[in-house]
């Protein structure tokens, strides 16, 4: 398989405190790659790197064969890049299917001046998004609740309608942030299906930040452990969970 991401050499401090410490990993395309490790290992802050969402201070990120080192998190969503947040961010007062109506851009009716003129041009558009919608909101698995008001969901379903929300975009890959925090087990299986359908359906790449190793050891094949900001292992979940330093980095010496 292809590259799609490649991490090289990734330094990030705030103030005195290095967070990220010669982090270097590559994502192969199609695969749903996992990123986990002990509290404080600088995850998340990797993450906010890749996204765009912070700048690093050494180091490179390539993705699809082009360097978008700090390139803003606006023009990676155009380029396919998108990501998720472990508390989901939903529009509250709209409804299900409007919050997947809101995603795709440069939308016709944002041009005062053609809704005005070329209403046309503006309702064929937004019935043809709202078309995708329906078809996304079925994929998900939350047609039932596609007229409530997204902030009347709860917590498993904001987060398949987040997940929705990278398929009304040409996702290319998608990063994934504690998806299955604060989810119940029954729509955490829903959410993990949708994942996967996604993957083997629509050819997306995911990588993932989760402390949930069922979640892991289902979807994710390699999974990388970080630890002190940079990598310490890579592997099979069996390998992951078999390796003695990886034992000891999450509780500690003499648990292996």
């Amino acid at each position: 398989m292809a590259t799609i991401i490649d991490v090289r050499h990734v330094h990030k401090a705030f103030g005195g405190l290095k967070v990220i410490n010669d982090c270097s990993f590559q994502v192969e395309q199609g695969s749903i790659t996992g990123l986990i490790g002990p509290n404080g290992a600088g995850k998340t802050t990797l993450f906010n790197i890749i996204a765009g969402a912070l700048s690093l201070d050494s180091g490179q990120i390539i993705y699809n064969g082009e360097d978008i080192t700090n390139h803003p998190a606006n023009e990676l969503f155009h380029k396919g890049l998108l990501r998720t947040f472990q508390i989901a961010h939903e529009f509250t007062n709209l409804t299900a299917l409007e919050n997947l109506m809101m995603v795709p851009p440069h939308q016709t009716g944002e041009s005062l001046a053609r809704a005005w003129f070329s209403p046309r041009q503006v309702y064929k558009q937004e019935a043809e998004i709202k078309q995708r919608a329906q078809e996304v909101i079925e994929f998900i698995g939350l047609k039932h609740v596609r007229n409530e008001l997204a902030g009347n969901l709860s917590g498993g379903q904001k987060k398949l309608l987040e997940l929705g929300r990278t398929m009304m975009t040409d996702a290319r890959v998608v990063l994934l942030d504690e998806i299955a925090a604060g989810v119940n087990r029954t729509l955490l299986g829903d959410l993990m299906t949708s994942i996967e359908k996604l993957n083997r359906e629509l050819g997306y790449t995911f990588l993932v930040i989760e402390h949930d190793m069922d979640m892991i050891a289902r979807l994710c094949d390699p999974v990388i452990v970080m630890a002190q900001g940079a990598v310490m292992v890579e592997g099979s979940i069996e390998e992951i969970q078999n390796n003695p330093d990886v034992i000891e980095a999450y509780f500690g010496a003499g648990a292996a």
